[in-house]
């Protein structure tokens, strides 16, 4: 196996081109994480409006019972 790089600084530079490579694995990253985090937090919220609903259905339900 051949090591490319002899040190973390050379790592970082990338032959000059570093800052093209790490600026987008950043937005590749940044895209991942919101491809993952916007449909859980929509999912969320969606249970809880469900949750609601039922739980103002079953209040109103109760409540005419009771006239």
């Amino acid at each position: 196996m051949n090591i490319q790089f002899a040190s973390f600084n050379e790592i970082l530079a990338m032959g000059g081109h570093g800052l093209y490579v790490w600026v987008a694995v950043t937005v590749s990253v940044a895209v991942l994480a919101a491809l993952l985090v916007v449909p859980w937090q929509s999912h969320t919220r969606a249970l809880n409006q469900v949750r609601l609903r039922l739980e103002r259905h079953a209040g109103g339900s109760a409540e005419e019972g009771v006239d």
